[in-house]
């Protein structure tokens, strides 16, 4: 479980604006700095609860500098299953603001992460008033149905090891001089943080990649994960099916 919920008193030479949200890029600058006075800003520790699943709360949290996970614990509290990843520009806590219902889930910093905080009512108001943002925002939720429809497809579908191989793919890069066939993920990702997103565990992640890098598809190079053939971990991929 995460630590419970903390701020840093250590000063951050970060502006505190709303300039780089997208639910503000339609507002005028005065209307902006208005929202920004009425914000309560906080900087968070890595590993810092910001929210907790279940709290009775409706501010709406838009992520300045840093990033958050949102996730969501097993009954015993010892396995998580991330839900999102939000950086800069992006925003959690809106669906308690619109339906008034407790917390869908947990947020935690995942990095030095600097928010804005606004009250339920007060960014509903600005919804209200200012439809471009309001469709922003019907895009936002719309993209997460369609991305917990293809997540619910994954897990009913295929294997702990082929969601694994999945994420390696949908994180690694490809390019920058690398050859042909073959893509990078820096940093070397956390065990921890891979078994989140796939809903698995961390010893499934640690025999999985030990696998691949046993049948030379996978390697650490200058503080990088490296698919060796992309080709072939995406043939991986369909082969193994639950």
């Amino acid at each position: 479980m995460p630590s419970s919920p903390k701020a840093s008193r250590t000063p951050e030479k970060v502006a505190q604006t709303l300039d780089n949200i997208d639910l503000f890029a339609a507002a005028s600058a005065v209307v902006r700095k208005s929202y920004e006075q009425r914000c309560l800003w906080q900087w968070w520790d890595r590993g810092s609860a910001i929210l907790d699943r279940d709290a009775v709360s409706d501010d709406v949290y838009f992520v300045v500098a840093g990033a958050v996970r949102v996730l969501n614990y097993s009954a015993s509290g010892h396995r998580e299953v991330a839900l999102d990843e939000v950086g800069p520009g992006g925003y959690f806590g809106e669906m308690a603001a619109i339906d008034g219902e407790p917390r869908s889930a947990a947020v935690t910093s995942t990095a030095r992460t600097l928010t804005a905080r606004l009250p339920g009512k007060v960014f509903l108001d600005y919804l209200l008033s200012h439809p471009p943002a309001a469709l922003v925002m019907m895009r936002r939720l719309t993209e997460m149905v369609r991305g917990t429809s293809t997540r619910i497809f994954d897990l009913s579908t295929h294997a702990a090891h082929n969601r694994i191989y999945g994420d390696l793919l949908r994180h690694a890069k490809t390019g920058g001089g690398r050859p042909g066939n073959s893509a990078a993920i820096a940093p070397v990702p956390r065990h921890h943080d891979i078994a989140a997103r796939t809903g698995t565990t961390r010893e499934t992640v640690a025999r999985c990649l030990s696998d691949l890098t046993r049948r030379g598809l996978l390697r650490r190079e200058s503080g990088a994960l490296v698919i060796a053939d992309v080709a072939a971990l995406s043939r991986m991929v369909e082969e193994f099916h639950s």
